[in-house]
C-alpha cells in the first residue's frame, strides 16, 4: 500500500511539474520565435536584397546541422510524437523525444524564422512539450506510457495557440489511434494544468483576436462548398507533394533525397525569391496579414499563392519547423481570393472559411480545424458553417491523398530512429 501511494504521488508530481515546465518552455519559444522574425524583418527593411543571400545560406546550414546531429528534429515534430506514442514500449520516446532533440528543434526553428522561412512553431511545440513531459516523468521515476506522450503533445497544441479544447481534440483525432479513458484523463489534466500556467504567465488572449462575423444562410450554402472544395484541393495537393518528396521513387524525388543540401539550397532560393516577389508577405508565419484579413482588411492577392509556395519550399528543405501557422495563412489568402467571388458577403467570414478549408485539406483533422478556429477567434456563431466547410474539404482532400499527412510522415520513425527512408 505504501509503495502504491508513493507511485501515485510521484505520478501526480510529475504531471504537475511537467505541465508547468512545458508551458514555460512554450512561452519562451514563442517569444524567441517572434523576436527572430522581427530581426529578419528589420534586416529586410534595411537591406531589401540581402535575403537573396542570407535565406538560402541559413536554410542550407540549418538543414546540414539537423541531418548530421539531430535528424529526429527535422520537419514538423508531430510525426515524431505519433511514432513515439504508437510504439508498444515507448520508453520515453528515445531520441525522438529527448531533450537534446528538443533543443535542436527550438534552435533550428528559430534559425529558420531568422532566415524568413515560412515555418510555424506549433508543430515543433508539440514535440518539444512531449519531450519535456517525458523527461520529467523519467526524473520522477514514473513509467512513460503512450498516454503521457500524447498528453505532452496535446498540451503543446494548447500552449502554442492558447486553445485547450483544440489540444484535446487534436489528441483524439490525430495523436492517439485508440483514445482510451486513461489516456483521456492524462490529456485533459495536463492540458488544464499547462493552460493555467500559460494564463498566469502570458495572460488571457485570443490568438487572432475576437471576431463576431457571420454569414446569412444563403451565403453559407453558396460559399461553404466553394471554400471546402478549393481548400481540400489545395491542401491535398500540398500534403501529396510532401509525401511524394519523402517516399516517391520517381527520379526527380529520388535525386532530391540523394542530395539534401542541394535541395535545401534550391528551397532557400525559392523562399527568398518568393519573398522578394511578394514584398515580404510570404516570409514568416504570416500572422499579422492573416489577422488583418480576418478583420476585413485587404492585402495583396499574391499573399495566398506566395505563402503556399514559400511554406511548401520551407517544409521540403528538411529543416525544423511546423506547418500549422503557415497553413492557416495560406487558408486566409485562399479565403481572400474566394471573397472576390462573393462581393456582398463578409470578407472576414469568408477568410475564416478559407482557413478551415485549407487547414483541413492539409492535416485531414476536421474536428481539430473547427475547434482551433473557433477558439482562436472566439467566434461561435459560424460553427455550423465551419463544420460544413471542414467536412467537404476533408472529403475532397481524401480523394487526392488517401492516407493522412502526419500518419504517413510518421512511418519512418515507427521501427527505427535510424531509418534510411528520407522522409521529411
Amino acid at each position: 500500500m505504501k509503495h502504491r501511494l508513493g507511485h501515485v504521488l510521484r505520478a501526480r508530481g510529475a504531471a504537475l511539474t511537467g505541465a508547468v515546465l512545458l508551458s514555460i518552455v512554450a512561452i519562451i519559444f514563442a517569444r524567441s520565435s517572434a523576436l527572430a522574425f522581427d530581426i529578419f524583418s528589420g534586416i529586410f527593411r534595411a537591406h531589401p536584397l540581402l535575403p537573396l543571400i542570407l535565406t538560402p545560406a541559413i536554410v542550407v546550414a540549418v538543414t546540414y546541422i539537423t541531418l548530421k546531429f539531430a535528424p529526429e528534429a527535422k520537419g514538423s515534430g508531430i510525426p515524431q510524437v505519433m511514432a513515439a506514442s504508437h510504439r508498444h514500449k515507448p520508453a520515453g520516446g528515445g531520441q525522438l523525444l529527448s531533450l537534446r532533440t528538443a533543443g535542436f528543434k527550438i534552435s533550428g526553428t528559430i534559425a529558420m524564422l531568422l532566415a524568413g522561412g515560412a515555418v510555424g512553431r506549433e508543430g515543433p511545440t508539440v514535440q518539444i512539450s512531449a519531450a519535456v513531459l517525458t523527461a520529467v516523468y523519467r526524473w520522477f521515476r514514473v513509467p512513460v506510457t503512450s498516454g503521457v506522450i500524447i498528453a505532452g503533445g496535446a498540451a503543446g497544441v494548447a500552449a502554442a495557440f492558447n486553445t485547450p479544447l483544440a489540444g484535446v481534440a487534436f489528441a483524439i483525432e490525430e495523436l492517439a489511434s485508440a483514445f482510451e479513458q486513461r489516456v483521456a484523463v492524462y490529456v485533459m489534466a495536463t492540458v488544464m494544468l499547462s493552460g493555467l500556467v500559460s494564463l498566469g504567465l502570458d495572460g488571457d488572449y485570443v490568438y487572432f483576436g475576437a471576431m463576431s462575423v457571420s454569414l446569412s444562410l444563403r451565403s453559407m450554402l453558396m460559399i461553404a462548398p466553394v471554400a471546402g472544395i478549393l481548400g481540400g484541393l489545395a491542401g491535398g495537393l500540398y500534403a501529396r507533394t510532401l509525401v511524394a518528396f519523402s517516399w516517391s521513387r520517381a527520379p526527380i524525388f529520388r535525386a532530391a533525397r540523394q542530395h539534401p543540401l542541394v535541395s535545401a539550397l534550391i528551397c532557400g532560393l525559392i523562399i527568398a525569391l518568393t519573398g522578394e516577389a511578394t514584398h515580404g508577405l510570404s516570409w514568416g508565419t504570416g500572422y499579422e496579414t492573416t489577422q488583418a484579413l480576418l478583420k476585413g482588411h485587404t492585402a495583396s492577392l499574391l499573399f495566398g499563392p506566395g505563402k503556399f509556395i514559400a511554406s511548401l519550399a520551407t517544409a521540403l528543405s528538411g529543416a525544423p519547423g511546423g506547418i500549422f501557422a503557415p497553413s492557416l495563412s495560406v487558408g486566409a489568402g485562399l479565403g481572400q481570393l474566394i471573397a472576390q467571388m462573393f462581393p456582398g458577403a463578409s470578407p472576414g467570414a469568408i477568410v475564416l472559411l478559407g482557413m478551415v478549408g485549407y487547414f483541413t485539406g492539409v492535416v485531414r483533422a476536421p474536428l481539430t480545424a473547427v475547434i482551433i478556429m473557433m477558439e482562436m477567434t472566439a467566434n461561435r456563431t459560424m460553427i455550423l458553417t465551419l463544420f460544413a466547410t471542414a467536412l467537404i474539404a476533408d472529403g475532397v482532400s481524401a480523394q487526392i491523398m488517401r492516407p493522412k499527412l502526419y500518419h504517413t510522415l510518421s512511418r519512418r520513425f515507427h521501427h527505427s530512429e535510424a531509418d534510411t527512408n528520407p522522409a521529411r
